[in-house]
């Protein structure tokens, strides 16, 4: 419901529709973090419960959070190496299957 209402909002401001389009996941992966960083999230997830399990919501929120639980130990080894520990076998897990799929792809174009 928060997309369609921030796809309307952008396209009332005159923009293109392919760049209201574009705008939403922007802004909903910017609202999580600030939620994230505010500690409303948590409040909410327990309320909302799946519903803040949107891949996108849920994604930012897994990269905040380590983020901000381990800045104490600095930027490189706190915050650079902490934030993709849930979220690492996410994004390992997406550009494998991604390259699978496309060669699976290429290969059933060529004939």
């Amino acid at each position: 419901m928060l997309g369609q209402l921030l796809t309307e909002l952008y396209g009332s401001l005159n923009l293109e529709p392919q760049t209201a389009r574009m705008l939403v996941p922007i802004t909903l992966i910017v609202i999580a973090a600030l939620l994230t960083g505010f500690k409303i999230f948590d409040n909410i997830a327990k309320v909302a419960g799946a519903g803040t399990l949107v891949p996108i919501t849920g994604f930012s929120n897994a990269i905040t959070s380590p983020a901000i639980e381990f800045k104490s130990e600095g930027f490189v080894l706190g915050v650079g190496a902490k934030m993709f520990s849930i979220a690492g076998p996410v994004i390992l897990y997406g550009v494998v299957a991604s390259v699978v799929y496309g060669i699976i792809y290429w290969v059933t174009t060529l004939f």
